[in-house]
């Protein structure tokens, strides 16, 4: 695999991301999923550019939409399922950090499991602080955001960071979404991101 990686430098956050040469050739994203190669419907959205509105649904199955946290800085967590134990620990993560962070920043992880398995997970695991949203109903995000994992209906693992006037501004596809993501890569990035606010 080729590796694409870049850094924080002069106050601008880019992207971390690892894609295989094979994935930029044909134009599609491919992940690992353990030892097998899956292809990602979609493309994965620019950085510096407008972040693709979304709509996914609460354990009540209201409609969220990215417009919901319009002048906030927004961390999205996409997770492929919340029953398997990186996608539990990565959740877990997000919410013990969020209150490192002031009340302008919104931490969510989205997945496709539906409302009621998200909100037993989020019961027994006490995630409280962080909004835990399903893609179950439209896959909206994931179309937009190219993290609908073709023949599966799951989201690859990933990380976005959008600021307060709703710029992409970081973005990390994981290539195996059986790994954790960069979560200290992430979160300083947020730090720089809202301190520029």
């Amino acid at each position: 695999m080729q590796k694409y990686v870049s850094f924080l430098a002069a106050g601008c956050v880019f992207s971390l991301m690892v894609l295989s040469p094979t994935a930029i050739a044909n134009d599609k994203t491919q992940v690992m999923m353990g030892d097998k190669t899956v292809t990602l419907a979609g493309k994965l959205p620019k950085l510096e550019q407008m972040a693709p509105r979304f709509k996914v649904v609460d354990e009540q199955f209201t409609p969220i939409s990215l417009s919901d946290f319009k002048g906030k800085t927004v961390l999205i967590s996409a997770v492929p399922s919340l029953d398997t134990g990186v996608c539990a620990l990565q959740t877990k993560r997000f919410n013990s950090e969020v209150s490192h962070f002031s009340d302008d920043v919104v931490m969510l992880t989205i997945s496709t499991d539906l409302p009621f398995a998200q909100k037993r997970f989020c019961k027994v695991e006490n995630v409280d602080k962080i909004k835990v949203l399903s893609d179950s109903v439209w896959r909206d995000f994931g179309e937009k955001y190219g993290l609908l994992i073709e023949d599966y209906g799951l989201l690859a693992r990933a990380i976005f960071i959008i600021d307060a006037e709703g710029q992409l501004r970081y973005q990390e596809l994981v290539p195996n979404i059986t790994e954790h993501p960069n979560y200290d890569a992430a979160l300083e990035a947020l730090k720089t991101i809202q301190a520029q606010q």
